[in-house]
């Protein structure tokens, strides 16, 4: 099973960038479909990005044109690079990823938390005006 290790959040002015890390382990992550989710305080989990096995990404209408999802596949990683970032997308942003179903379709593309079984530690990202 894969293994997930987010880093790279921090404190960033809006209209800067800021590009956060997920590096799997354990499993090649392009046999999953992977997803970045974000938490503010006191609100629910939200989808920011889909990409699938076929490293197709798709955004939330919140982010789209702003962030982008590279990835390494040498690395094993995938990125979440925050562009023109602002206040609003101050949350934790974790990565989760989880196995495509026996058709190897992936999730919504607009992600669910409860469609993702594994789960990154998440990283913090502060965006000050």
């Amino acid at each position: 099973q894969v293994q997930l290790v987010e880093s790279g959040g921090g404190s960033v002015q809006a209209g800067g960038s800021l590009n956060l890390s997920c590096v799997a382990s354990g499993a090649d992550h392009r046999y999953y479909c992977i997803a970045w989710f974000r938490q503010a305080p006191e609100k629910e989990r939200e989808g920011v990005a889909a990409i699938n096995t076929w490293g197709t990404a798709t955004y939330a209408d919140s982010v789209k044109g702003r962030f982008t999802v590279p990835k390494d596949n040498a690395k094993n990683a995938l990125y979440l690079q925050l562009n023109s970032p602002k206040p609003v997308d101050t949350a934790m942003y974790y990565c989760a990823a989880v196995s495509p179903n026996i058709y190897g379709r992936c999730p919504s593309n607009s992600p669910r938390a409860a469609d993702y079984n594994y789960w990154g530690q998440g990283t913090q990202v502060t965006v000050s005006s």
